[in-house]
């Protein structure tokens, strides 16, 4: 792996330990801080919207930056961050500090991802923004874990020092191992802008928001589907959720593979798996070797479509590639959001934790047919054209 990639990877691992691992820490937050469980949970909402915000906030900011002060900015950024999330005194400067964070993070993937896609040859732009995602799955896998048992038993605040020291390790590392000159665009931020016009972009981008959403639909729910459903055990739901952490990894890797082959038709047949991945799930959660086979083929497909979306974004925008990047980080977070509050609407309007697969199948087949649609006419392939000043697009029919 080239050192520039290791060094993105790593502040990705920083990046997403910071995210997910306050979801392990929410009793201890709470109890800490003395507020309720469900008032500590709006830290990972704030957290998310924070990343929806900030993201095309910080992509107009830095579109004018050298792409490798600008990453190294934000990782700073990150972790002063942490830094003022382990200072925190009560909940309010946390929540403050949280969505501070989350301020870099859809800057830092979105751009991160455009400078991993053009330091390699076209061919292995999907292989080099799925080995810099591979810090964001190794986050769910060794990060998240491991933070929550230093949170349990040195406290809370002692995760967020040790995630500020990652951070500082991934700054030292994109400053060593970025190149000093990365080839970059003008920033214009008009130009930027009147990408949000083309359905060529606009189309992944609901994408991602749809793509996210049924997997944190169901996903959000997983430890009480395992126990009161599957008959996990608590020790054996931490278990399940490290089998889900790797196959997120491997469905990175696969992504990245199948992506550079052939982008489009790969994209559309992981779709299909993922719709029947929900349907099979929807039966499959009652025994627990079944349950297995399908989280860990279901975290496959489930992160595969991760770097096919972060490519087709890239190639698509052209005109503005480092906004519709980060914007589709933005869409990725706007999903987690949406799905976890589709799935609590759901409860709370009294259906069963057994019927989330179902609505994650469905949305699954609305992305689907979205997919579908947008690769056909406004695809890399499909001929499409910009036509007149409006910029309204029309697609070409020669071979669609």
């Amino acid at each position: 792996m080239p050192l520039h990639l290791i060094a993105l990877a790593a502040a990705a691992f920083g990046i997403g330990t910071s995210e997910f691992v306050i979801m392990g820490l929410l009793p201890n937050v709470a109890q800490d801080l003395q507020v309720s469980i469900d008032v500590a949970g709006l830290l990972i909402t704030g957290y998310a919207m924070g990343v929806v915000i900030g993201a095309p906030i910080m992509a107009i900011i830095t579109a004018r930056m050298p792409r490798k002060a600008t990453l190294i900015g934000l990782a700073s950024t990150f972790v002063l961050g942490n830094l003022l999330c382990a200072l925190a005194p009560g909940y309010g400067t946390l929540m403050a500090a949280r969505v501070f964070t989350a301020f870099c993070h859809g800057a830092f993937f979105g751009i991160g991802a455009v400078v991993a896609a053009d330091l390699v040859p076209r061919h292995q732009r999907s292989s080099a923004i799925a080995l810099m995602f591979t810090g964001l799955t190794l986050a769910n896998v060794l990060g998240v874990p491991l933070g929550t048992a230093l949170g349990q038993v040195a406290g809370w605040r002692s995760t967020f020092w040790v995630v500020s020291g990652i951070g500082l390790l991934a700054v030292a590392a994109l400053a060593a191992w970025l190149p000093s000159r990365i080839p970059m665009q003008p920033g214009n931020i008009l130009r930027e802008f009147k990408v949000l016009r083309d359905v060529r972009v606009l189309w992944p981008l609901a994408a991602s928001v749809l793509a996210s959403a049924a997997l944190f639909c169901v996903l959000t729910y997983i430890a009480p589907l395992l126990r009161e459903v599957t008959g996990v055990s608590e020790r054996g739901v931490t278990g399940v959720l490290l089998l889900f952490g790797v196959a997120l990894t491997v469905g990175s890797t696969l992504g990245g593979k199948l992506g550079d082959r052939s982008l489009e038709v790969s994209l559309r047949r992981i779709f299909i798996g993922l719709l029947l991945v929900f349907l099979a799930l929807s039966q499959a959660i009652y025994a627990l070797a079944p349950m297995l086979v399908m989280t860990f083929i279901w975290g496959v497909l489930g992160f595969a479509v991760v770097p096919l979306l972060q490519t087709l974004i890239v190639d698509q925008a052209a005109d503005a590639p480092n906004l519709a990047s980060t914007l589709n980080q933005g869409a990725f977070n706007l999903g987690n959001a949406g799905g976890a509050w589709l799935g609590s609407m759901a409860l709370g309007h009294g259906l069963p934790l057994t019927d989330l697969p179902w609505m994650s199948a469905g949305i699954t087949a609305a992305v689907l047919l979205l997919t579908l649609w947008g690769t056909r006419y406004y695809g890399r392939g499909a001929g499409t054209t910009l036509a007149g000043q409006a910029g309204v697009l029309t697609p070409s029919r020669s071979d669609a």
